[in-house]
């Protein structure tokens, strides 16, 4: 796989003389805090004649990244933290964040603080881990991610899943990776990988978590992945984020949906973009235009196409933005922290420059 990574650009000056770019200086100042890397397989998926490409957006470093509003733990990750590397926020759920590592520096990354650049929360006491899983029996599933989980070696991901496997009260195992996306040939190329995921289906249920946002990620070679996942029994779900400029358009986010669908590939939340340090100036939305997009998208999505749930990743919880009804806003917990909260519905009046709630549920822009 160390061969692999090295088909990447990883420097302002690898791609310069290739696609236009911003001011050089600047983008080399943004590189220093967050990190650059492109799999050449992606980087070959952008117009490189056009500055605006959604591909471009996602994985080219831009000088509005220097804009610190926001945020960097605006999911309150690190109130949810009980050793380094694994957080319990849900009461069946753990999340065990594997590795600081991604094939691709996604440049709406919610995590920034820590990917591609700080090693302080990553889990490295596996022992610990599946100790503190055996002793809340309330756990039914674990969620491996990072980074990007399928950075790590295989004899690591073997040593996971085996392990995990023989906890008698978890149903399920996650992998959270955008490799499908980024890196496909992680996937299809890899069969060991494949061989240690359908062994390990045999004892636990196996999902793939990962992140197409725009259709033009759907390519053969990303169907290709998903296939050879699905082959060894794999089930593939698909977290997006609206993203101001790369999918904030409900003709572009139906042929996202309803591709994902052809494909087999379910999909399972659309989150509101995060305020987060140097993501949200370049890519959060209103939330009432965020909704308005999903409202008109899914006139366009079939019944398997519009099964997700518009969320926004809040300290308190998993909010779903559920509709607008005359000037009012409705929001329903769909996860929550705190038992007070589950399955609570709230009302707002309509900000139309509101992105974001804070923790006392007020909104902020």
């Amino acid at each position: 796989m160390e061969d692999l990574k090295k088909l990447s650009y990883t420097t302002i000056d690898d791609v310069k003389d290739m696609i236009n770019i911003e001011d050089e200086d600047k983008l080399i100042k943004v590189t220093e805090r967050h990190p650059m890397r492109i799999t050449d397989y992606y980087f070959n998926l952008i117009n490189k004649d056009d500055m605006n490409d959604p591909i471009r957006k996602l994985s080219v470093p831009s000088c509005s990244e220097l804009d610190m509003s926001g945020e960097y733990d605006t999911s309150g990750e690190s109130s949810n933290t009980k050793f380094s590397g694994l957080q319990h926020k849900y009461s069946t759920t753990v999340l065990v964040l594997t590795t600081n590592e991604c094939f691709m520096y996604c440049r709406h990354c919610f995590r920034k603080r820590m990917v591609g650049y700080s090693q302080e929360e990553i889990n490295m006491r596996l022992d610990m881990t599946v100790d503190y899983i055996k002793t809340h029996e309330n756990v039914n599933n674990v969620l491996l991610t990072g980074g990007d989980s399928f950075c790590l070696s295989n004899n690591i991901i073997k040593e996971y899943v085996n392990r995990l496997a023989e906890i008698d009260h978890l149903d399920f195992i996650r992998f959270g990776t955008r490799s499908p996306v980024v890196f496909p040939q992680r996937i299809y190329n890899d069969k060991i990988l494949l061989s240690i995921l359908k062994e390990a289906g045999k004892k636990k249920r196996i999902y793939v978590v990962t992140h197409f946002d725009h259709p033009n990620e759907i390519t053969p070679e990303s169907e290709k992945a998903v296939k050879a996942l699905l082959d060894v029994g794999v089930i593939v779900q698909n977290q997006a984020v609206l993203l101001k400029g790369v999918n904030d358009n409900p003709d572009v986010l139906a042929a996202l949906l309803n591709g994902l669908v052809k494909i087999g590939v379910n999909p399972y939340y659309v989150f509101q973009c995060r305020p987060v340090k140097s993501v949200k100036a370049s890519f959060e939305l209103p939330l009432i235009e965020s909704l308005r997009i999903i409202d008109e998208t899914k006139k366009q999505l079939n019944g398997l196409s519009k099964r997700f749930k518009f969320i926004m990743s809040h300290v308190k919880g998993k909010i779903e933005i559920v509709g607008e009804c005359d000037d009012k806003l409705i929001f329903k917990f769909h996860q929550s922290k705190c038992e007070d909260d589950f399955n609570k519905i709230f009302i707002k009046d309509i900000n139309t420059g509101a992105k974001w709630l804070d923790a006392d549920l007020n909104y902020i822009d």
